[in-house]
């Protein structure tokens, strides 16, 4: 997205930088514009009289400026792409942010600018320091109140608009995915200075319905609070003060995540997650390894406790995390106090980003088994006894198919749910923020043909969202026939309901896009899906740039990019024999932005 407007009038409104520097950057975009305006060269009137002297290269070297924090953001402009440069901010002598960042090289040309949130720090000495960069373009690294392009937040062309994404930058995996008091606390590996890959830190996002989210300050640095890069990791909450850490009225929130200069780290919140204390002792676990995932094993009245301190507390924490050794597995510790952690066993055959936890079977609570999957959201249903973990079947399941990775369930969710988010591996050209976040689904453990198999539907609060709607019901697919009904929009909840028959292929037209099941191969855009009781069901969720495609009520959800663009109209579409549409619903949706 281009800054230029919107770079030449912020120039005008630099605060606490000094006169001399605001006037250096004007002076030098405009003689730049002047020059590619002329063809290179100033006109006649506007020439020295040494007409063969070249423009100088910009001088380029270590800057640092020192200010008093008196403004909510620090503006970075960023140019993906180019050599990178060591950025630093420090307040009070001590660095609070060292990013590697793309620095825009040349003042009319910033693709983004990226921000640092100093509110915290307001009344303090404060200084920013780069090891390469021209004196103009420093000058833009600045204090404001309002981060110029930030108009345009949540309203590009490709941006989801009822799913969550970042203001700018990367993202990747969810992380530290928890519910306390109302709050739906999401966490993200984020790069907030850079448009890939890279400078992992720790995003925020809150949200009270799990549908509206509010992005939060980052919340955990690399290199300041981590020693290197703070990796993926969850966060629980310490509702008995294990770790004693509590020192107010709320309970502690503890983050539990990857420092790869050290090992698995703990950080805590007294406030609600607000802002997050560094734990002194950590690494708490050393290994080949990363990606921690902890949660707390309640007693059975039956069961062994680990020791004394156990009995006491009615059961222990346990982190599954990913482990190397041996080859690639989840390896399972225990603790009593978050702290102090004994090695207990492995599940070989699993990569980054591991879960775990236990789900009734068919919504009957006494039957219950407890799921394992790691990044690829393959799984393995079997039983845990708070040590080990035993798999009752050989292989692994898959519920998720397509650009879906890494994803997490929140912690201590209200009603026994157990709600997922992963990571949305779609890129976003041209836009200040790339990639994206799964809507909400709900997991579930039901009885099926083939076993007991997980599901992943849709959360029930996307009905809050519902505006126009638009039907179909016992209609004949002939062959080569269709059924359309008149939409407008980009922003859809697709369900629709088949009788098969004797069709080869039935499916769904949305604009450019085509859902296609395959009767013949029992295949849904790539997973398999076996009709029940003769019938298929589809749910769409289309969201600008993104779909997901969810069969038999969550049997299989798959996650696809598509091209942008109003669709007019929905076709329901049978091919290869006749089927029957037996219920079609469109329901246009409201953006979560506006």
């Amino acid at each position: 997205m281009s800054m230029k407007n919107a770079k030449v009038k912020s120039d005008f409104n630099c605060n606490n930088w000094g006169a001399a520097a605001k006037c250096s950057m004007i002076i030098s975009a405009a003689c730049l514009l002047l020059t590619i305006a002329f063809g290179g060269a100033f006109p006649a009137a506007a020439q020295s009289d040494t007409t063969d002297t070249q423009p100088k290269a910009p001088i380029l070297g270590p800057l640092t400026r020192a200010f008093s924090v008196s403004e909510r953001y620090l503006v970075i402009p960023i140019k993906n792409g180019v050599k990178k440069c060591e950025l630093t901010v420090s307040v009070e002598g001590k660095p609070v942010r060292r990013y590697s960042t793309e620095l825009a090289t040349n003042p009319v040309d910033v693709d983004w600018y990226a921000f640092f949130t100093l509110e915290e720090y307001k009344g303090k000495a404060a200084s920013v320091s780069v090891d390469s960069a021209s004196e103009d373009i420093f000058s833009l690294i600045r204090q404001v109140d309002k981060v110029p392009g930030s108009e345009s937040w949540y309203s590009e062309p490709l941006r989801p608009q009822f799913h969550f994404s970042q203001k700018v930058g990367w993202n990747n995996d969810t992380n530290g995915m928890v519910y306390y008091k109302g709050e739906w606390h999401l966490f993200f590996q984020h790069n907030p200075v850079g448009w890939k890959w890279g400078n992992m830190t720790w995003g925020h996002a809150i949200s009270k319905d799990l549908i509206h989210w509010q992005q939060q300050p980052d919340k955990l640095f690399p290199k300041t609070m981590a020693v290197k890069d703070c990796f993926s990791g969850c966060a629980t909450v310490d509702k008995m003060n294990t770790a004693g850490f509590k020192t107010g009225e709320e309970d502690v929130i503890v983050a539990v995540l990857t420092d790869t200069g050290a090992g698995e780290a703990i950080a805590y919140s007294n406030d609600r997650g607000r802002t997050f204390t560094w734990y002194e002792g950590n690494p708490v676990v050393k290994h080949k390894g990363r990606d921690p995932k902890v949660i707390w094993y309640a007693y059975g009245p039956d069961e062994q406790p680990l020791n004394e301190s156990a009995k006491q507390l009615g059961g222990h924490w346990v982190m599954a995390v990913y482990d190397e050794k041996g080859g690639r597995n989840i390896a399972f510790y225990t603790s009593t106090d978050m702290k102090n952690w004994t090695e207990q066993s492995h599940l070989m055959g699993f990569y980054e980003c591991p879960e775990i936890f236990e789900l009734p079977i068919d919504n009957d609570n006494t039957r219950k088994k407890w799921v394992v999957f790691a990044a690829d959201a393959k799984y393995v249903v079997g039983l845990f006894d708070g040590r080990t973990f035993t798999p009752e079947h050989g292989g692994t399941h898959q519920v998720h198919y397509g650009k879906y990775y890494a994803s997490q369930t929140f912690d201590n969710a209200p009603d026994g749910r157990r709600i997922q988010m992963g990571w949305v591996r779609i890129d976003m050209p041209g836009m200040p923020f790339n990639q994206a976040f799964s809507f909400p689904h709900e997991l579930t453990l039901r009885t099926t043909d083939d076993g007991v198999r997980m599901f992943a539907e849709p959360i029930k609060e996307i009905e809050k969202l519902h505006k126009k709607a638009r039907s179909e019901q016992n209609k004949v697919l002939a062959d080569g026939s269709s059924v359309d009904l008149a939409v407008s929009g980009q922003l859809f909840d697709i369900r629709a309901t088949f009788e098969v028959g004797s069709a080869s292929q039935i499916g769904l037209q949305i604009g450019d896009e085509r859902v296609v099941y395959d009767a013949k191969a029992n295949n849904l855009d790539g997973a398999t899906l076996k009709p029940i009781g003769g019938k298929v069901t589809l749910q769409v969720l289309v969201d600008r740039p993104m779909m997901e495609v969810i069969g038999n009520d969550g049997r299989v959800f798959i996650t696809k990019s598509r091209q942008p663009g109003e669709v007019s109209s929905i076709q329901v579409f049978a091919n290869g024999g006749n089927a029957k549409l037996v219920k079609l619903e469109v329901y246009e949706l409201n953006s979560i932005w506006r």
